[in-house]
């Protein structure tokens, strides 16, 4: 096992409270606290697929995750701090399918560069097209 804990999410299909936290409405009228994949993968790993089709807005639930290690909720009288001390590993594409190496790598991913610079490591993968093969 490489990490216990894993979550897998899918960039295309992730809500900003899927990925960090949600109230809910128990019965008898009382809230309860939902976790989302970071703090379900918490002391793991957290896999975020396709992270160029995620909303931006979504994108950026992550920010306290990614710097702080925890997500903090202040909503209908629940004020709570849940920990998300997991791994980020995400994959994105780039803008119109191509990499260009005269961009810098938030530019060819379309990513925030407040978001990107929360990733201790980025690698890029290019796929050149030969007619030949």
């Amino acid at each position: 096992h490489i990490a216990e804990r894993s979550v897998y999410v899918g960039g295309n299909t992730a809500s900003t409270t899927g990925l960090t936290v949600s109230l809910t409405k128990e019965a008898g009228g009382e809230v309860g606290i939902e976790a989302g994949a970071l703090v379900l993968a918490d002391q793991g790993v957290c896999c975020i697929d396709e992270f160029d089709k995620m909303a931006k807005s979504n994108q950026d639930g992550l920010l306290e995750a990614m710097e702080q290690q925890q997500i903090s909720i202040a909503k209908a009288g629940v004020v709570a701090s849940l920990p998300a001390r997991c791994s980020v590993i995400a994959a994105a594409n780039p803008k119109n399918g191509n990499y260009n190496m005269g961009k810098t790598v938030a530019e060819n991913l379309a990513m925030a560069t407040p978001l990107l610079s929360r990733f201790d490591l980025v690698f890029i993968l290019r796929d050149r097209a030969d007619l030949d093969q």
